[in-house]
């Protein structure tokens, strides 16, 4: 082995052609030149702010010994020193501006340490499907039979289903069904048209939402996208790292089988994400920006046999999809739409929610998405204890005390013996939320929600209208609603300072809500 003499560093041994090893150097400037500086700033900004605190605190304790040292050297200080002596000495104008000053440093580093920055939300967009996507009830029951499936009475029970769903005449499905009303051809459910889908949806979104934003694909540290039934390999993810040329190091999670309920979940997540990129201790430093996108991708996923419980997402699920984009940067502050400030997620572990939405297959093995006749009840149950939860964050407590006088009346009867029955105290959520988005699932679960806390007719209008216009699009159905609000909603105008509940259910049972400030 030969040893090239070089002041430089070492960085690698290679074995030539020959089968002689090679030892090559790099000079440190080309060293120097590989370190990424932003991110060495970025992570190691809290230490180098500490550094700052603790160097000021011993500049002051510094001189505050000098004025110990002086006063020593005067004499000052000697055995028989009263307490009245020590008051003076305390009291003197050199030591006070010292002490205060280092009070004030310590309250305004624990200030700073305890503030974390917020999570803005910075745009979103929703996909809007090209008109030859739109099919109507009459399109869909004519697509249905051209699958040559379907008996005379399932058949009768879709076009039931149909008339009662709440869906209208112009929502979507992609073109690998809807090819079947110029070409007389079943439904296409390879992989290859579902990628295509994917990309329509998924592409439009991406691209919208990141120019409301004015943020460069090359801006996002985080990406998360949500499908439950369309899990590719690669991943939708890499499609969308690949189609926009995101940075090699930004982080992307691919979620699936966490049903309509997913976007308040890749929300917490990516809020999660984005607190890994702040300078913790200064918290106007640092920060980053995270994609979300929610969609599901209907053609692999039409069910084509005749049992019942799996019909009715036929007559539910449409194309859709979302993209929100997300920064905790306090310079995007200014320009943010809405402010995150709470996501609250329950998770039921009993048979019943477990099977309440079930992905399996029938007996002639077509696969499909079973729901249950229980998922109404389960979504009030389910949606209650998610509201136990969020109340304390959100009530005034003018309707906490209520609560809490009906827990202890509840309580005190038992404890007596007593057969009445206590009505509990249901709180009037509207004292704290200005406008609600409620999962687009069907007609009878936002009846019922609607019913349960005593809402107007125009705190569901965005439901309803995104479940006519729209269909139940899994889980960018409440990104909808919040498009809805924004943009057309006449009655109950959104304005600044307004708080938006998001609420979603989904398969497990899930309930999930997130609670966003206007800005």
């Amino acid at each position: 082995m030969k040893r090239v003499d070089s002041s430089a560093s070492e960085i690698s041994t290679m074995s030539g052609e020959n089968g002689d090893d090679t030892i090559y150097h790099v000079r440190k400037s080309k060293l120097l030149s590989l370190i990424n500086w932003t991110h060495v700033i970025t992570v190691y900004s809290p230490q180098i702010f500490l550094v700052l605190i603790v160097s000021l605190l011993a500049q002051l304790l510094l001189n505050f010994e000098k004025t110990l040292e002086l006063h020593f050297n005067s004499n000052y200080f000697h055995m028989d020193m009263t307490l009245r002596d020590a008051l003076d000495y305390i009291q003197n104008p050199v030591i006070a501006k010292g002490f205060q000053t280092t009070v004030v440093v310590l309250i305004i580093t624990a200030y700073l340490a305890k503030i974390t920055n917020p999570t803005y939300l910075l745009s979103f967009a929703t996909f809007k499907a090209p008109e030859s996507w739109k099919v109507s009830h009459a399109d869909i029951m004519k697509l249905m039979k051209l699958q040559g499936s379907f008996t005379e009475e399932s058949s009768k029970f879709l076009s039931r289903m149909l008339e009662r769903s709440g869906t209208g005449q112009s929502t979507a499905w992609p073109p690998s069904i809807t090819r079947g009303l110029t070409t007389g051809e079943k439904s296409d459910s390879s992989i290859e048209a579902s990628r295509k889908e994917s990309e329509t949806v998924i592409f439009e979104v991406v691209q919208d939402a990141l120019d409301k934003a004015r943020v460069k694909p090359k801006d996002v540290d985080f990406l998360v996208i949500n499908c439950s039934l369309f899990c590719p390999t690669p991943s939708l993810c890499a499609m969308v790292c690949n189609k926009f040329g995101f940075r090699s190091d930004c982080e992307t999670f691919n979620l699936g089988g966490m049903g309509c309920s997913a976007s308040p979940i890749s929300i917490k997540l990516a809020q999660s994400l984005l607190k890994t990129k702040s300078s913790g201790i200064l918290p106007f430093g640092g920060g980053g920006v995270a994609l979300v996108v929610s969609t599901e991708i209907i053609g692999p996923n039409l069910y084509t046999g005749n049992k019942r419980s799996f019909l009715l997402q036929n007559t539910l699920f449409r194309c859709g999809g979302a993209a929100v984009v997300l920064s905790n940067k306090w310079g995007h502050g200014s320009r943010a739409w809405y402010k995150l400030l709470h996501v609250v997620r329950v998770q039921n572990s009993d048979e019943k929610s477990y099977n309440c939405v079930y992905e399996a297959q029938d007996e002639t093995m077509r696969r499909g998405v079973a729901l249950s006749k229980e998922i109404v009840n389960l979504a009030g149950k389910t949606m209650e204890k998610n509201f136990v939860k969020l109340g304390p964050l959100i009530l005034p407590i003018s309707e906490q005390v209520k609560v809490l006088f009906s827990i202890i009346k509840k309580h005190m009867y038992k404890a007596m013996g007593s057969k009445e029955r206590v009505q509990m105290y249901v709180p009037d959520f509207k004292k704290a939320v200005d406008h609600f988005c409620i999962h687009a699932g069907g007609r009878a679960v936002i009846d019922g929600i609607e019913k349960n806390l005593s809402l107007a007719p125009y705190h569901t209008e965005p439901s309803r209208m995104t479940l006519l216009n729209y269909g139940n699009t899994s889980s960018s159905s409440i990104w909808y609603e919040l498009e809805y609000i924004h943009y057309y909603q006449k009655t109950n105008k959104i304005k600044k300072g307004d708080r938006v509940l998001q609420i979603a259910f989904g398969s497990g049972f899930k309930c999930n809500s997130a609670i966003w400030l206007k800005l």
